[in-house]
């Protein structure tokens, strides 16, 4: 009996790191590049953001490098695509936006007339063959977003179910949701040795370590399961992935792999910036 009670200790999951990030706005970080980014790479930008009250509005903004997912829990979020499309997202749709050499973006987040307005933006790390690719975006509404038992498959593929949008390379998304005393197992594909999660609300234990709502939880690298019990009814993100194999090049908005890339990223950033501002687009302040 002992040496069961042994072996079962032995396949936990230990936590590396948890941190309740830092205020930004109406959003709180949980991860950025200079952080917990370079631990769980290739995620590495974490916002959750909850509010209420007149929308916050971003101004256009260029990335270059990496891909960003926002999932919107509850609310509404008014996005302009890289072409100048503004599109709609109601509450638990996704965004998908892959920057590749580079690209602008904005929008507005909340509505006075819909009330709280909580979800995360996820920023992922490409590789080289799509950091310096063309821009790619996606947008799923709630319907659209497959699950298998309680997890919504945000990105990537588990249990023989894959999202519609592809990822730039081998990781796993996920939005889940329990209810007090529901057990849940994640078991990650083999080569995910990256695993973190970020609780929304209610009471969560992981292998028995209690987990708070809005912290980030960064899991030691293991292809361990990892067990989820529900204290109270709650919700929680889920992130896993192939470690990014490669440095991490920091621009203000830009992510690259070799400072070279984040040269020609930029570069490609400010023609664009430039072209936006002829066309009356983008105020000249903001290149």
């Amino acid at each position: 009996m002992s040496v069961v009670a042994e072996n079962v200790a032995v396949q936990q999951r230990q936590i590396a790191r948890r941190t309740h990030g830092r205020r930004n706005g109406p959003a709180v970080r949980l991860m950025s590049p200079s952080d917990l980014g370079q631990l769980l790479k290739p995620f590495v930008f974490l916002d959750f953001f909850d509010m209420q009250g007149p929308p916050f509005v971003g101004a256009l903004h260029p990335h270059s490098g990496i891909a960003t997912l926002s999932y919107l829990i509850d609310g509404r979020m008014d996005l302009i695509d890289p072409e100048g499309n503004t599109v709609v997202m109601p509450g638990g749709g996704v965004e998908w936006m892959q920057a590749g050499r580079g690209m602008w973006h904005g929008g507005s987040v909340g509505d006075e007339k819909q009330g709280r307005v909580r979800g995360f933006q996820l920023w992922v790390a490409l590789p080289p063959e799509l950091e310096l690719g063309p821009t790619a975006s996606a947008f799923q509404s709630t319907e659209d977003i497959v699950s298998t038992g309680p997890a919504r498959v945000l990105l990537g593929s588990y249990e023989g179910v894959t999202s519609a949008i592809q990822a730039p390379s081998p990781m796993n998304f996920l939005a889940v949701k329990l209810q007090a005393g529901e057990r849940w197992t994640y078991t990650p594909p083999r080569t995910h040795t990256v695993l973190w999660a970020s609780p929304v609300e209610g009471g969560l234990l992981a292998d028995g370590h209690r987990l708070q709502p809005e912290e980030l939880v960064a899991f030691e690298q293991s292809n361990a399961p990892v067990e989820f019990e529900a204290l109270t009814d709650t919700q929680f993100i889920l992130g896993s992935g192939v470690p990014h194999p490669h440095d991490l090049a920091l621009g203000y908005y830009s992510v690259h792999t070799s400072p070279a890339a984040l040269e020609v990223g930029e570069a490609h950033i400010q023609t664009i910036g430039k072209r936006l501002v002829v066309e009356g687009r983008l105020n000249p302040r903001y290149l």
